[in-house]
């Protein structure tokens, strides 16, 4: 008995030590992507061949020649002035602070500019991502059961149909639909859900069509599985299989992109709040890359890249729980089976085995 606990101390202490180490390196990793969305985007706007200041000179359209010594002060207060190396230090250490300058054709805090422009996109992006998750679930189950050919293969068009579509006309679609003419929605800037309804079924439409295709596949994929054909062989419901087992693990392939699908709504927001002239982080994106408000640039692109990191982080972290299999996988790395005493493996077994007949008489009764 006392071997049986030492060894299951051993294995707890592996886990958690594998664990620690996991997280440690996707930390590493999440903080080198920051890094290189930052220095990238730094790279690309500051070698543009134009300042933001020389633009705003120029693009006055009033004909009167601008004083120099003005643009010349302003690229001084902006530290356009000094060496790129110097200018990238400055707004790296600026940045890991938390301080992301000041825009430059509004002179705004940019962590004020973003926090303005978080709450009206995050509300957007919540409500198209409920619609993706009911649309795509339900869309993706009912081709997948569907014991009509017919019926099968028309709900199985939907999604390839619901990517193509680019979604600038979609919006325009439903604008000129229930807006201009059945005026059941406000047709730009509505506010409250009655004026998101729109925006948000705009942008869960691509991203929704995605989830159909990739968790359609993993229904079928699933089921071809030699475990549902045992679970079925014991007596065990084709409802307890997919509930117990097939939704879940089906599943994991549609959790695996979420991260895609994120940066999918980031850039698909900046499209549907220019369609419905919507305040947020994408209208903000649009107007400080035309009037080329470096800044506010860079704080877009720290922002989506943080975004994007925390999710793809969640997504590793959560795996386990989604598909244990993953977590066995690690754990046969960490631990080797030589280390666990027999008692162990032979009591596992033998409560395994109890587990799945009680299942099995259960079903049958």
């Amino acid at each position: 008995m006392s071997g049986l606990v030492g060894g299951l101390r051993r294995v707890g202490a592996s886990e958690r030590a594998d664990f620690a180490r996991y997280v440690g390196s996707r930390v590493l990793q999440a903080i080198w992507v920051l890094w290189a969305a930052f220095t990238i985007s730094f790279v690309v706007l500051y070698l543009l061949p134009t300042d933001p200041i020389s633009m705003m000179a120029d693009s006055g359209g009033t004909g009167v020649p601008v004083d120099k010594a003005a643009i010349a002060e302003l690229q001084a207060r902006y530290g356009l002035d000094k060496p790129l190396w110097e200018q990238y230090v400055t707004a790296l250490g600026n940045a890991v602070t938390g301080d992301l300058g000041r825009s430059i054709n509004t002179g705004q805090p940019v962590t004020e500019a973003l926090g303005d422009a978080i709450p009206p996109t995050l509300g957007l992006s919540a409500l198209a991502l409920l619609f993706a998750i009911i649309g795509g679930t339900i869309l993706a189950f009912a081709a997948t059961y569907t014991r009509r050919p017919w019926l099968r293969n028309t709900l199985s068009a939907l999604p390839p149909l619901g990517v193509s579509v680019p979604t600038f006309w979609t919006g325009l679609l439903l604008l000129q639909l229930f807006s201009f003419r059945l005026h059941w929605f406000p047709a730009f800037g509505g506010t409250g859900l009655r004026g998101t309804l729109l925006p948000a079924l705009t942008l869960a439409l691509p991203i929704g069509a995605v989830l159909a295709q990739v968790l359609a596949a993993g229904l079928e994929q699933t089921w071809r599985q030699p475990f549902t054909d045992v679970a079925l062989a014991k007596g065990a419901s084709r409802w307890w299989v997919q509930r117990r087992h097939i939704a879940r693990l089906a599943s994991v392939p549609a959790f695996t992109i979420a991260g895609v699908l994120v940066g999918s709504m980031l850039a698909g927001s900046v499209v549907v709040e220019s369609v419905f002239a919507r305040a947020g982080v994408g209208r903000l994106t649009q107007t400080s890359v035309l009037n080329q408000d470096i800044p506010v640039v860079q704080g877009v692109v720290l922002l989506s890249a943080l975004i994007f990191v925390a999710v793809n982080l969640a997504v590793d972290l959560l795996y386990p729980l989604l598909d244990p299999r993953i977590t066995g996988t690690r754990r046969s790395r960490a631990v080797p089976i030589e280390s666990v005493p027999a008692e162990a493996v032979s009591i596992a077994g033998t409560s395994g085995d109890s587990d799945g007949s009680n299942t099995e008489r259960s079903e049958r009764g």
